[in-house]
């Protein structure tokens, strides 16, 4: 409950904070902290400190500018602190969270006279597993192939200079130089030198390994029992969700949770629950896992019970092999439909219906792969007991090296059956159907499948495992509404419908920026006659002088504008594409410093997460509204099933979406309360259409400049 006391508490904390930074108070930032404390101070506990009422929920629209990361802070740590949950701040992207970390609480702590204390929690994935790093050196030294294991398809091979880099790790490690952090790593580290030294919770033999009290992983771990605001990420939470909640991260019950950049969380959960696998290269997996059980029981035999579930392994394994090789040849039927079809990537089953010649393959691949992760299941169970059996005649080295192996192995069986779980059972007639879709990929020259299924929407999932199993949350970001309502987020989110929702105003002047329609502008949707005309107006649009980002919405216009482009223009655009998004703004930057004009061309990605206040940016092009790729299976799907309900999928769907993405392109331009320039749209539909003027009105207030 918001007490008086704890009202005072946080009234003082941000007066305090204030003038301790010699800051003035911001209306939309008062407003949030207020709308905030209302929602979470209206939590009502029973005995056992669990929520008993519902419109825990706080969801905020607050605009860069708005001082979003300190509106939520002050009043959430407060509130948690007074009623013993723990505080999760949860993000999208590492940059925020290091903000966060490094930036944002430790000036709170300074400056607000609340007294709490704080950590970072990232998953397994992000740590070195300090095991792994020292059979990789020894192996390598004993002249054995580091990467003799599982994946010889998909895991890289190494060479010296690899070696030399893991042996500079394992230095930084014991002088101390090194937390075993990738991200505090000196130099960016690519993900196929990272993946073969670190884990996964299938492959860690966890509190048993020889190497627990050095392991990075467990050290950042254990710290966050006694802090009490803990910040991760967005797939960190929903890991732990998938777990049961309280698995990785506290209880859902016992926290209180902030979700920054929230329009990212639908998102992330789609990720995380959807399920794909390969045909061909699978098929490849499990003959090599055949090959080298052998091997492995060479080392571990005697371990438990190990021998009797590993006998019964090769039946297994073939089973799986021999059933998708016999699925393969109708999978290749129906992906070879597209391979003449240059708008599309993939092959979708309408409304998400398997065919029936389909149904009884997939079930048979469901049995198949279940009993295969049934059988590594209870032998990794056998060698986890046999590492704390004392009198187990195996060497432990022996059981803690082949340990991860078989987690391994259960973690792709498991993949698989999941997937083919989701083929073999049709969906709910009364139920969301979900997305499920074949790709053609290259593999080693023939035609591999990827079997793909992903829930079409997440609101579900979340509303079960999140919205309802937690204390209390907040979610906000600068753009979660779309034409105005929340009504997108929250189908997509499935948020509570008795959820507090708000839009704060931003301290922004808005009449400062100018969006223009110009005359040249046509209908982007003929795609040939919108490239020519970008092609022919775009140099006289642009100014060579000042800084200019330009947004498309495909590659293949990007660089057919590009290519076409005069000479004396090319050299003054940075492609994305040439090289990272990174290095392209440090090239942007060094440019406009030295006083060049400098025009960055790029796609979906600059549309948002991109800062460039001031004279880095004094012009955003937009080449078309922002509508989304036809092909995308999952949005098709969803299209779909919105028809088949009798709802009108391009105004409920389409548009919003549209809309929504079409502020964040549009954000990219004021980044400071005292930014101006200019945006230009070269889309005419934006004015000629039904729905362009719907779009149009949901943009903050800019002085327009229409020429019809």
């Amino acid at each position: 409950m918001l007490t008086d006391q704890l009202k005072q508490q946080i009234q003082r904390a941000y007066s305090q904070f204030l003038e301790s930074k010699g800051m003035k108070s911001r209306y939309g930032q008062k407003l949030m902290i207020a709308e905030i404390a209302r929602t979470l101070g209206a939590i009502t506990l029973d005995d056992e400190n669990r929520r008993t009422n519902s419109g825990h929920v706080c969801v905020v629209e607050a605009g860069t500018g708005t001082g979003k990361t300190v509106a939520y802070l002050l009043p959430a740590i407060a509130i948690a602190k007074a009623m013993g949950k723990k505080l999760v701040v949860s993000t999208a992207t590492v940059a925020l969270q290091e903000q966060i970390v490094h930036k944002d609480l430790p000036e709170l702590l300074r400056h607000s006279g609340l007294a709490f204390n704080f950590a970072l929690a990232k998953g397994r994935g992000r740590y070195l597993c300090l095991s792994k790093l020292d059979n990789l050196l020894n192996e390598y030294e004993s002249g054995m192939n580091p990467t003799r294991a599982l994946y010889e398809d998909e895991l890289p091979s190494i060479n010296a200079q690899a070696i030399k880099l893991y042996q500079s790790m394992m230095d930084a490690l014991a002088g101390n130089r090194w937390n075993g952090e990738r991200d505090t790593w000196p130099q960016a580290l690519e993900q196929n030198e990272w993946q073969i030294i670190t884990t996964d919770h299938r492959q860690c033999t966890g509190r048993r390994c020889s190497n627990v009290s050095s392991c990075s992983f467990f050290r950042a771990r254990d710290s966050l029992h006694n802090v009490d605001c803990i910040v991760t990420n967005h797939d960190l939470v929903l890991a732990d969700l998938a777990l049961g909640g309280g698995a990785i991260l506290p209880d859902p019950a016992d926290s209180i949770y902030v979700f920054d950049e929230g329009h990212h969380l639908p998102q992330k959960a789609l990720s995380h629950f959807s399920h794909h696998s390969r045909v061909l290269s699978t098929s490849k997996w499990l003959d090599q896992c055949n090959k080298a059980l052998g091997t492995m029981l060479g080392n571990i035999s005697g371990a438990g019970n190990v021998d009797r579930y590993a006998e019964q392994l090769p039946a297994a394994l073939m089973d799986c092999k021999q059933e998708l090789d016999r699925i393969y040849p109708q999978l290749e039927m129906l992906a070879q439909s597209i391979a003449f079809d240059d708008r599309q990537s993939h092959y979708r089953f309408p409304n998400g219906v398997i065919p029936q010649e389909l149904l009884i393959p997939a079930v048979e691949l469901q049995r198949s792969f279940s009993r295969l992760s049934e059988l590594l299941s209870k032998m990794s169970d056998e060698l986890s007991d046999a590492m704390e059996d004392p009198h187990c005649p195996i060497p432990k080295i022996d059981l803690e090296n082949h340990f991860p192996v078989v987690g391994t192995w259960q973690a792709r069986a498991e993949a698989n059956r999941e997937l083919w779980a989701s083929y073999a059972a049709p969906d709910n007639a009364n139920s969301v159907p979900k997305a499920r879709w074949l790709t053609p990929v290259d593999h080693t020259g023939s035609m591999d499948i990827e079997v793909c299924s992903s829930p079409i929407l997440a609101a579900r999932t979340l509303e079960y495992s999140l919205w309802e199993k937690c204390c209390g949350a907040v979610v906000t970001s600068a753009t979660i509404t779309a034409l105005g309502r929340f009504d997108r987020y929250r189908m997509r989110a499935g948020t509570p419908a008795d959820g507090n929702y708000q839009v704060v105003p931003s301290p922004f002047d808005f009449s400062r920026a100018t969006l223009e329609i110009p005359a040249c502008a046509v209908d982007a949707s003929n795609a040939d006659v919108h490239t020519l005309s970008l092609i022919e107006h775009l140099p006289a649009l642009l100014d060579k002088d000042e800084a200019t980002l330009v947004l498309f919405a495909s590659r293949r216009q990007m660089l057919d504008v590009y290519e076409e482009l005069p000479e004396s223009w090319r050299e003054r655009i940075l492609l994305q594409g040439d090289s990272s998004k990174q290095e392209m703004l440090v090239q942007h930057r060094k440019r406009i410093d030295a006083g060049e004009g400098s025009v960055l061309f790029g796609l979906a990605s600059f549309a948002e997460g991109v800062d460039l206040p001031g004279d880095y940016c004094r012009h955003v092009v937009i080449a078309k509204l922002p509508f989304a790729v036809p092909d995308d299976p999952i949005e098709a799907s969803l299209s779909e099933w919105v028809e088949a309900r009798g709802g009108n999928p391009f105004m409920e769907i389409t548009v919003p979406d549209a809309s929504l993405k079409l502020v964040q392109a549009c954000g990219r331009l004021l980044r400071t309360e005292t930014d101006t320039g200019k945006i230009t749209l070269l889309d005419r539909r934006i004015i000629t259409k039904r729905y362009g003027k719907a779009i149009l009105n949901s943009l903050p207030p800019f002085t327009q400049v229409v020429h019809r």
